[in-house]
């Protein structure tokens, strides 16, 4: 393979990624994967095209990153960057000052789906990173120079869903096939029309900050509960971003197993409903923007269950500068964007030094 030109990792020279057949395009997994429960029930509502396509909003990755990006590779894997946002404007101006629009990438993954679409490496990166970030472009249509340190979550904030991924693609040298987005009221939103989601706590979780109040043992929690859950950090592990992560990961198998179970297309209302409300709860990249390709994506759903999917975080370490930020194991990351691109299981060793897949905060949640 040869190595990038825009300094991300290796990719073989030329060759295109071949689509997948139509029958099984791929997974969503929208933030907290909550969005590709929605997207599931859509599967079965193509006469409602019209109404759920005036729904979506889309941005143009191809178009706003040009030819600045990794070349694609031909194995049939696909690969999708999911995003959490945390803007405090309008509607979400209940979870901190309201900021004016501004929003950081709260939570991101890096979901990648194998050849034959039947299991799925899903690699979180903490906001807390401190990574290289290339120049970007503003909304105001000016150029950030970037820099060699920065602050992940930051990318966001500075240029959008575009800057975002060409981040993510710096830093891996995968191309992001696709981009789906979520924020903190339609997550909510996503999870009340489901009708909540059962979960097991180890032991009481009690965060002010977030605003949940769980005790031990078996919870329903609604829209606004769940947030709380996944936004959780002060009251778990030692109080950072880690721990957080380790509870979205244990959320979303939850979520998963419950979607499973509950007998979603035997309901047609509901899947109405929740088709209605995933769409406008989420951004996605504008290949995704329409209901017959979120479509192919949700027909894979069905074939991927909880234990189908690896789940880790990004390798860390605490930052050499700043003990509250991370910063990426050089040698253990490069294992896991090596694996993603050859199509091949993450190795153990990959993680077995870094700080995000230690601690017991995951277990917390069953």
């Amino acid at each position: 393979m040869s190595q990038d030109s825009n300094g991300g990792g290796h990719r073989a020279a030329g060759r295109r990624r071949r689509k997948a057949p139509k029958r099984r395009r791929g997974l969503v997994i929208a933030a907290w994967s909550a969005a590709g429960v929605v997207l599931l029930g859509g599967a079965g509502l193509g006469y409602f095209y019209f109404k759920l396509n005036g729904n979506l909003k889309t941005v143009d990755i191809d178009q706003a990153l040009g030819t600045d990006r990794p070349q694609n590779i031909d194995n049939g894997s696909m690969d999708i960057l999911v995003l959490g946002s945390d803007s405090r404007g309008g509607a979400n101006a209940d979870y901190g000052p309201d900021d004016g629009g501004s929003a950081r990438s709260d939570t991101a993954m890096i979901v990648h789906l194998n050849e034959g679409h039947t299991k799925a490496s899903i690699v979180s990166i903490p906001r807390d990173t401190m990574t290289a970030r290339p120049a970007c472009t503003t909304a105001k249509g000016k150029t950030d120079p970037g820099g060699q340190r920065a602050q992940f979550n930051e990318a966001y904030t500075v240029g959008g869903a575009a800057c975002a991924v060409k981040t993510v693609e710096k830093m891996s040298g995968i191309r992001m096939d696709h981009y789906i987005e979520v924020d903190f009221t339609g997550f909510k939103k996503i999870i009340d029309t489901l009708g909540g989601v059962q979960v097991t706590t180890a032991k009481p979780i009690k965060d002010e900050y977030s605003h949940l109040n769980l005790p031990a043992g078996p919870n329903k929690l609604n829209g606004e509960q769940a947030l709380g859950l996944v936004r959780t950090r002060h009251a778990v592990g030692d109080g950072g971003d880690l721990g957080r992560i380790q509870l979205q990961q244990a959320f979303i198998k939850a979520l998963i197993k419950q979607v499973k179970s509950i007998g979603l297309f035997d309901n047609p209302k509901q899947l109405l409903d929740l088709a209605d409300t995933g769409t406008k709860s989420i951004t996605t990249d504008k290949s995704l923007g329409d209901v017959k390709s979120l479509m192919g994506f949700a027909q894979s759903l069905q074939s991927i269950n909880a234990q189908d999917m690896h789940m880790i975080t990004l390798p860390v370490t605490t930052d050499a500068i700043d003990a509250n930020r991370v910063a990426p194991l050089k040698k253990e990351s490069q294992l896991v964007w090596d694996a993603l691109l050859a199509d091949r299981p993450i190795p153990a060793e990959a993680t077995a030094n870094s700080a995000g897949d230690k601690g017991t905060a995951g277990s917390i949640v069953q």
